[in-house]
C-alpha cells in the first residue's frame, strides 16, 4: 500500500462489539497467564452476558523472561518451562523464541480531558513508530466520543498528517477503543500483538465495560501497554481511579503501566516496549480440561532458572456452552 493510501485510508464507522473474549497475565517463576489462539468467532448470548464460541482450543502464551537486572534471558528451551492450568500441569504443544514481527495498535486519547497534552501524545506515537522494524506493523487510532483509525497497519515510521491536526474535544470512550483495536488485531497474522494506550485513563462514554474491553484484548492475544498521561494538577482521587484502570489493563494482559511520562523517560519507555515485543518466548498447549463451563482458569508458569522473572497473562475465562 502506498504512503498516500495509508495516510488517506481513514476508517470511521460505527461497529458492533465482538463478544467478550477471554482474560489473562502475571510474572515470574510462578507465573500466571495466557491468551488464546482464537479461530473464527461466533457470538452467542448467554443470559445477560455475551460469550464467544471458538473452533480452536489452542492456548497461546507469550512470555517475557528477564533476570534480576532486567535483561532478557535468551537460550531457554522447552524443557525449562512447565505450564499449569488451575494447578494441573499441561503438555506444551509448541515452543519458540525469536525476534518475531509484531502488530501494534496505538490508541491516542483526543477527548477534552487531554487538552494541552496532544503534542506529547503525538511525540509518544512517533517514538514508537521510530522503533518499528521492516516486518513490524502498527496502526494509529484516535478516540474521544467516537473511535477512528487514522492510520492503517503498516511498517511506515511516518505519522499520518491527519494526526497532527487532532484536537482535544468530546468524551472518552477508552473501553470501546480497546475493543475496536482488539477486533482489528485479531485479524492480523502476527503472533505478537500489542495495544499501546496514550490516555489519562478516565472512561466517560463507552458502551463496553472495562471487563469486556479486557476480555477483548485477551481474546485477541494482545498485550496492553498503558501510558498514563493524566495532568499533574488533576485531583488526586480522580487520578488514582484513572491510573488504577490503566494499571489493571496492563497487569492482567502481561503488559506494563507507565506513569505520567515526559522527556527522556517517555523516549526510553517506548524504546523498551518495542524491544520487549521483539524478545519473547511463545508456548502453546491444549487444555486438558475440556469443560465449557464459563469459569476463569488460572495459568501458572514455572521456569527452571532461579534468577528468572516471567511476565505474561494471568488466565482466561472459558466460553460457556
Amino acid at each position: 500500500m502506498s504512503r498516500s493510501a495509508i495516510n488517506s485510508g481513514r476508517v470511521k464507522r460505527r461497529w458492533r462489539f465482538p463478544a467478550p473474549l477471554w482474560p489473562t497475565a502475571h510474572r515470574w517463576l510462578l507465573f500466571f497467564t495466557l491468551p488464546l489462539a482464537l479461530s473464527p468467532l461466533a457470538p452467542a448470548q448467554d443470559q445477560d452476558e455475551e460469550t464467544i464460541r471458538i473452533n480452536s482450543d489452542l492456548v497461546v502464551l507469550n512470555l517475557t523472561v528477564t533476570n534480576v537486572k532486567g535483561a532478557y534471558i535468551h537460550g531457554l528451551k522447552r524443557t525449562d518451562f512447565r505450564v499449569f492450568e488451575d494447578g494441573v500441569e499441561q503438555k506444551i504443544s509448541s515452543f519458540s523464541f525469536e525476534e518475531t514481527p509484531f502488530a501494534a495498535a496505538i490508541l491516542i486519547d483526543t477527548s477534552g480531558s487531554m487538552e494541552g497534552r496532544e503534542t506529547l501524545a503525538r511525540s509518544a506515537a512517533i517514538r514508537f513508530l521510530d522503533g518499528l522494524r521492516g516486518d513490524d506493523a502498527a496502526a494509529v487510532y484516535r478516540f474521544d466520543s467516537e473511535i477512528e483509525r487514522v492510520q492503517d497497519f503498516s511498517s511506515t515510521r511516518d505519522l499520518a498528517p491527519i494526526v497532527y491536526n487532532l484536537r482535544a474535544h468530546g468524551m472518552t470512550a477508552l473501553n470501546d477503543a480497546i475493543v475496536r483495536a482488539a477486533q482489528d488485531l485479531a485479524q492480523r497474522p502476527e503472533k505478537r500483538r500489542a495495544i499501546i494506550i496514550l490516555s489519562d485513563g478516565a472512561d466517560t462514554h463507552s458502551r463496553a465495560s472495562a471487563e469486556e474491553a479486557l476480555n477483548a484484548a485477551l481474546g485477541a492475544q494482545a498485550t496492553i501497554y498503558a501510558v498514563d498521561m493524566a495532568a499533574l494538577d488533576r485531583p488526586s482521587p480522580e487520578r488514582q481511579i484513572a491510573a488504577g484502570a490503566l494499571r489493571n489493563f496492563a497487569n492482567k494482559t502481561g503488559g506494563r503501566y507507565i506513569s505520567t511520562p515526559g522527556g527522556q523517560a517517555l523516549r526510553d519507555a517506548f524504546a523498551s516496549i518495542v524491544e520487549e515485543l521483539s524478545n519473547q518466548y511463545t508456548l502453546t498447549y491444549q487444555p486438558s480440561n475440556r469443560a465449557r463451563d464459563g469459569r476463569w482458569r488460572t495459568i501458572e508458569v514455572k521456569v527452571s532458572r532461579a534468577d528468572a522473572t516471567v511476565r505474561t497473562r494471568r488466565g482466561y475465562r472459558v466460553p460457556k456452552s
